[in-house]
């Protein structure tokens, strides 16, 4: 089943289950995936998917802190409820020594030896790591292992 078709279902069940909050967050990830369909006239796949999902997320972070910051605990509580939703349509996460591995094997498939080769190492590692880690720590782990010491 496609991770779409999963959501879809999701929401289904949300539905009948009469959870509210949970319902409107899944019909925002929906209508955004609509949104992108409609705007470049394709089918989203999985990896399109995810992408979404990792950029709502990434919103809902930003939301939370901004909330935080600003004294407001009450909106702050509805993010982290909606990011918690979102979560769950991300693949499973890889462990720091993973990831670590991962980098090394593209320094080395790269060729790269500088900080300028950084681009190079990262056009492997995104493809691969997407949705699956955080991508600013990925980079530093990518600057960390091209910089000499």
């Amino acid at each position: 089943m496609s991770l779409k078709a999963q959501i879809t279902d999701d929401m289904k069940a949300a539905m009948r289950a009469k959870e509210a909050g949970k319902l409107a967050t899944i019909r925002l990830l929906l209508a955004e995936i609509k949104r992108k369909e409609v705007d470049e006239q394709i089918e989203v796949n999985d990896a399109q998917t995810v992408a979404i999902v990792e950029k709502m997320i990434k919103q809902r972070k930003d939301s939370i802190t901004q909330f935080e910051a600003g004294g407001r605990a009450d909106l702050a509580d509805i993010e982290k409820a909606e990011l918690a939703v979102l979560a769950a349509y991300m693949p499973a996460g890889l462990s720091d020594d993973e990831i670590a591995a991962e980098v090394q094997a593209a320094v080395a498939a790269s060729g790269a030896a500088s900080p300028a080769d950084m681009g190079k190492v990262m056009a492997i590692l995104k493809p691969k790591l997407a949705g699956r880690a955080d991508m600013t720590v990925v980079s530093g782990l990518v600057k960390k292992a091209l910089t000499p010491a």
